[in-house]
């Protein structure tokens, strides 16, 4: 291995395009690939229930019943087929103006009517006709509760944990070009598939949706690995924001889904990701490589700067995983608390937006994409502007590692709550609502130069498996969250029940960021490198062996 002597800083030769440049871009868009196949589903399910409320509202847009103001009885109304278009027009004379995809939904899916407010349906359907054009398409739709629903959206998340940590030993050993680039793939092909298994049922939908799971589970752990042996330490987390490409690809999945739902069918929305996934896999496998040392297009000077800058941090031959100190480790459990709280907020936000504006605010499938998909662009923006300020922050050395942090820790879990808990009381302001659900998932970007950082400071060796377990962490949150949602607005889309969803999250987040300041340190730990906690004579070995490690790498 190559090490740099003591004052002896290596220097960057700047380059039009690096390989760490190409590598960031091919992260950042494997993982929106990796979170396009996880959450299309999320929006793609708006589509796919027909919703059969049964002498009540509990289906229909919260904020449209708190508008009602007229006497109401029970009339069955069938045969009635509006598309969800969204001009605004008055219920009567001396009534506001009420959307009219919240209005024609009343009274397609209910069995409630006005009692003299509302005009006949005939001549509703006729006023409406010529604003809102047939459907173009006529896919099959599913009679699901929430909680089918909610096990629906879960079952990704089952066993997605079972595989976090043997995805970061696997990467060790075989490389994350392998593991990332096939669990990936693997996710995506399974993709293509979904639209035939949910036709099957639901049963059937979420054995697929499990498979596909523990597939995608070896992934992000995967990719700590290959951050360890390409990025020097002060670059880490200007380049854990590719991570963030989960984000961009959240952002672009939902309202590129809801246009496709509009136009061609929910089922579509899978073939398009499944054809993405297959363009980005065949450009990974082409171009990226485990290490500088193996790519055969790296400049000798990016190589050697690359080298010299990672020092004796990375091992060229990594001794067995020490289990129990990792286990035992304070800042690991506090990095597993704030990956935890944090998600749980994210996860509650990202799988649940898409039903939150349909049932609380009314809003039509395409304007629940853009809504739903909106704040994860923010998210990478700050994800970003923050590794900036914190890369700069170490580099100055006018705040320790630690500190850098534990600050990003404090925006992207305690600020995520304090956004959370404002969405909870933004009541039927669809406005606020946007603008706190926008900052709170926003905030969460921090993240990358939080925990996510966070692991690869204090041992890159063994920042796969430490990532393996930060993922178990966050399998089971994703596990928890659609099925509490599930369970408080079963039959009861009301705001009070979401305002308990929201607490629950910020409870969470409060106590993760709380607990990550006050006892989380960054640090590199003396197991990470098992060969210098040997006694002098082992030591001695292992500098020869070192040695021989460095005349390989300047061969090379």
């Amino acid at each position: 291995m190559i090490s740099a002597s003591a004052g002896d800083e290596p220097k960057e030769v700047k380059e039009c395009c690096t390989a760490r440049s190409v590598l960031w871009y091919l992260v950042f868009v494997g993982f929106a690939v990796n979170y396009m196949i996880r959450i299309n589903l999320n929006i793609a399910i708006v589509a796919m229930i027909q919703a059969k409320p049964q002498n009540n509202f509990s289906l229909t847009s919260e904020c449209l019943r708190r508008d009602i103001s007229f006497p109401i009885i029970s009339r069955n109304i069938s045969n009635s087929n509006f598309s969800t278009a969204t001009p605004l027009v008055p219920l009567n004379d001396n009534s506001p103006l009420t959307p009219v995809t919240t209005t024609e939904r009343l009274i397609r899916n209910s069995s409630i009517v006005a009692h003299h407010s509302l005009p006949p349906i005939e001549n509703t359907a006729s006023t409406l006709k010529p604003l809102i054009p047939p459907p173009s398409h006529d896919t099959e739709k599913f009679v699901w509760n929430e909680k089918v629903q909610g096990y629906v959206l879960g079952s990704f998340f089952w066993l997605h944990w079972t595989t976090q940590v043997p995805g970061g030993l696997l990467a060790s050993r075989y490389g994350t070009k392998l593991i990332f680039g096939l669990s990936n793939f693997s996710g995506v092909i399974l993709c293509f598939f979904i639209p035939y298994f949910a036709k099957l049922g639901s049963t059937y939908l979420m054995t697929l949706r499990l498979i596909q799971g523990i597939l995608c589970g070896f992934a992000w752990p995967s990719m700590h690995d290959l951050t360890a042996r390409w990025i020097p330490p002060n670059e880490r987390s200007k380049f854990v924001t590719a991570y963030l490409g989960s984000s961009v690809g959240t952002a672009i999945t939902y309202p590129i889904c809801g246009f496709i739902i509009h136009n061609w069918g929910w089922e579509y929305v899978f073939y398009a990701s499944t054809a993405f996934g297959t363009v980005w896999f065949i450009a990974w496998w082409s171009l990226v490589h485990d290490s500088p040392s193996k790519h055969p297009r790296i400049s000798n000077h990016e190589k050697e700067y690359i080298l010299k800058s990672l020092g004796q941090s990375v091992a060229k031959k990594k001794a067995p995983v020490p289990w129990a100190a990792i286990l035992s480790n304070r800042t690991v459990w506090m990095n597993i608390l704030a990956q935890w709280g944090g998600l749980w907020g994210l996860f509650t936000l990202m799988t649940q937006a898409p039903t939150y504006f349909k049932f609380i605010h009314g809003w039509n499938i395409r304007a629940t994409g853009i809504l739903s998909g909106m704040p994860h662009i923010f998210r990478m923006l700050f994800a970003y502007i923050f590794s900036q300020i914190g890369d700069y922050l170490l580099r100055s050395e006018k705040m320790s590692r630690s500190n850098v942090r534990k600050l990003a820790t404090f925006f992207c879990c305690i600020g995520q709550g304090i956004f959370m808990l404002c969405l909870a009381y933004s009541g039927c302001n669809s406005m606020a609502a946007i603008v706190f659900l926008t900052m709170a998932v926003a905030s969460n970007g921090s993240v990358s130069t939080g925990p996510l950082a966070s692991v690869v400071d204090i041992s890159p060796n063994y920042a796969a498996v430490l990532m393996g377990f930060l993922n178990t962490a966050a399998a089971i949150v994703g596990f928890f969250t659609p099925a509490v949602v599930g369970y408080l607005t079963f039959q009861n889309q009301t705001t009070p029940q979401w305002q308990k969803v929201f607490w629950i999250a910020s409870s969470w987040l409060f106590l993760s960021g709380t607990l990550y300041i006050l006892f989380a340190k960054s640090e590199l730990q003396p197991w990470n490198s098992p060969d210098k906690m040997k006694k002098p004579e082992e030591q001695q070995l292992v500098a020869v062996k070192s040695d021989k490690d460095v005349k390989q790498d300047s061969d090379d």
